[in-house]
């Protein structure tokens, strides 16, 4: 393939809607074992590929180079090459940066909750320290080094202003599940869930019936496949391709 995604399983992506939206050109799918990930990247038979769970750290080793960005995240979720060179990026930073300034969440000084720690998060924590967060804590669901329980966090930490949640908790087809209660959380201003199918998860619905500020991954979702499409073709998108996708999707 020329272009495409890479992951464990990709039933629920809408990369190929939205890569083919912006360029019309083919953009495939890949499921790929985890013990078929070495052979796929020494071969490296694509001009451009995307990179999902859970092989955002895992294609690190194969790659000739990491831009600034990638190497500070230590996750890679789009990979160019040329003439045999494969260089690393994440794109994931660029989407959601851009989703909070859209959205005019100022995260400065706030004390922030980020759900997850997989290689989602390690993107969202790099923004968040850019953007001068106060406090920032990890959370999962079980206990490890650098990270909170959210048993912890909701005992610890209740005056939290902002949660993130990057884990896949509340996906689909599994919509009704939640990766936290926000009913102890007295001080939110906004809640973000990267996950974008379904739209509204209940992490969500429970945001928007206290009336805070509620936003789903989808256009950080459109917003990195914008980035990393210039990265495939050395060029710059309008932002209006990528309010239309938007809206399609939606």
């Amino acid at each position: 393939m020329n272009y495409g995604l890479i992951g464990e399983k990709l039933g629920h992506s809408y990369s190929k809607i939205i890569h083919e939206a912006l360029r019309k050109e083919p953009y495939e799918l890949m499921e790929l074992r985890q013990e078929e990930l070495p052979a796929f990247m020494k071969e490296h038979a694509f001009r451009g590929i995307n990179v999902t769970i859970p092989y955002k750290q895992a294609v690190i080793p194969y790659l000739s180079e990491l831009d600034d960005t990638a190497a500070r995240i230590g996750a890679v979720n789009t990979v160019v090459c040329q003439d045999g060179h494969l260089t690393g990026y994440n794109t994931d930073y660029y989407g959601f940066a851009e989703t909070l300034h859209e959205n005019h969440i100022d995260v400065r000084g706030k004390k922030v909750l980020v759900l997850g720690n997989g290689g989602a998060a390690k993107a969202v924590l790099a923004v968040l320290e850019d953007e001068k967060a106060g406090e920032i804590l990890t959370v999962k669901y079980k206990p490890e080094a650098g990270c909170l329980t959210y048993e912890e966090a909701q005992k610890q930490h209740s005056d939290a202003e902002i949660i993130i949640n990057t884990s896949p908790v509340g996906m689909f087809p599994k919509c009704d599940a939640t990766p936290i209660s926000l009913l102890p959380y007295q001080n939110l201003q906004a809640v973000c869930d990267l996950i974008y199918n379904p739209a509204e998860t209940m992490l969500l619905k429970e945001a928007a019936g206290r009336n805070i500020p509620a936003v789903n991954g989808l256009r950080m979702l459109v917003l990195q496949a914008k980035k990393a499409s210039e990265l495939f073709f050395n060029d710059k998108l309008p932002m209006a391709a990528v309010d239309k996708i938007y809206r399609d999707l939606l």
